[in-house]
This record gives structure tokens, sequence and C-alpha cells, in this order.
């Protein structure tokens, strides 16, 4: 999971970068590096390692003598971890977490099929392992823990699959995960019928059932977007 740089630019971007993805500076307004140096008390050296950071996202462009520029949402690179981040922590939540639970949808069925072919007996252990964590956290208000293990089981998964552009995806998926988490859009504690349905699914792919992981893929994330419907309409 990316974090954003630490120390002074760190702070800045913390600050910047939300208010940009909130539309706080909608598309096409030019910010001064010097009056944003002077704002938050910084260096240019650090205002302009900051703006770095942004560009990488595709948040802003530079240009000489007509400054930092916010690029159109469309051109945002929506899969960086800390963008999703961002978004998820603004206004714009209920859409970004219907949008990402809808690509987990199209991806991880596929992603668990192929686990089933082509997991190691390590990574079968583990996904049992990450499964009766998911248990042992399942009641109580722990959704701390549980979200460890959810985390780590859904990356098993990713990386199993055998597919590099599905293992990439393991740093979404922890976001998704982490924001319905924090920003409370999960019950109390976790759906039983999907706490069963992970242990099931560790089961078929340790079982090399392609099949019958895909379905039970499908239905985790079919209750994840109903859930979405009931605390995030």
């Amino acid at each position: 999971m990316s974090t954003p740089g630490r120390g002074l630019h760190g702070r800045v971007l913390e600050t910047l970068g939300p208010a940009i993805t909130a539309g706080d500076y909608p598309p096409g307004s030019v910010l001064r590096t010097d009056e944003l140096a002077q704002r938050f008390d910084v260096s240019r050296s650090v205002m302009r390692e900051a703006v770095r950071v942004l560009e990488s996202m595709h948040l802003v462009e530079s240009r000489r003598r007509v400054g930092v520029t916010v690029r159109p949402k469309d051109e945002w690179n929506v899969y960086d971890p800390q963008v999703i981040r961002w978004r998820l922590a603004g206004a714009d939540r209920p859409h970004q977490l219907r949008s990402l639970t809808v690509l987990r949808s199209a991806i991880e069925p596929v992603a668990a099929g192929l686990a089933a072919k082509h997991a190691t007996a390590e990574q079968c252990a583990q996904l049992t392992e990450c499964a009766l964590g998911m248990v042992a956290n399942s009641k109580g208000h722990r959704l701390e823990g549980y979200l460890f293990h959810d985390i780590a089981f859904h990356r098993v998964i990713l990386n199993a699959s055998g597919n590099e552009m599905f293992a990439r995806l393991g740093d979404v998926v922890a976001e998704v995960l982490t924001g319905r988490t924090r920003h409370e859009v999960m019950f109390e504690d976790p759906d039983p019928a999907a706490v069963t349905l992970h242990v099931r699914l560790a089961e078929a792919i340790r079982e090399g059932d392609a099949t019958h992981a895909e379905e039970l893929t499908r239905e985790i994330a079919e209750g994840a977007l109903q859930e979405l419907d009931i605390l995030a309409p």
C-alpha cells in the first residue's frame, strides 16, 4: 500500500491532495508554487517535491511561466492507491466505493479461477490461514483485525492467479477494503455469510476447483455491492 512522502512535503500532500480530489481546486485551476510554499510555510524545494508527486499521479501539470495546473479528472491516475485513499476520504466516497467494488467484481472472480489452477501449496496454506483469521475476528467488533486478514486473503488470490496485471491490483483492493472499514461503510461485525464464503473459497482454490472458486468470488462481490446499497447509497 503506497503512502505519501514523509516529512514536510508529505504534510503538504496530505492537505493539497485531498483538496484537489475533492474539487476544491477545479480542473484548470492554476496553483503558484511560491504562494503555496508561503501558505504551508515550507521551502520552494519542498513544494516542488510535493508537486512532483502530484504530477506522478496525473493530478496536476507543471509548466514554466504558467504554474501548476490541475488536470481534468479523467486524466488522473485513478488506480494510484493514494488517489483512491484521498477520494474515499471526501464527498465522492459513495461513487468511488461503488466504482471500485464493481471493478473488483469484474476482476477477482477471474483471478480466483486462475488461482485454483496455479496456486502453490504455500499460497493455499496462506489462504486457509487468512480465512481462519477472518473467522477469529468476525465477532466482537474486531474490524481492524478482520481487515488485516481480509486484505491478506485477497492479495494472495491476486498473486496466486499468476497474472502480473491482477497482482498489481493488490494495493487497489487493499485501499477499498480499508476505506470500507475506516469510513464505517460496514456493519459492526462482518456478514457471517461473507465470512463463510471466504472459507469455502479457500477450500475451492486448494481443491483446484476453478469454476466453484469463480462462483464463490462472485457471491462475495455481490454481497459487497448489496452492503453499499444499504450503507452508502
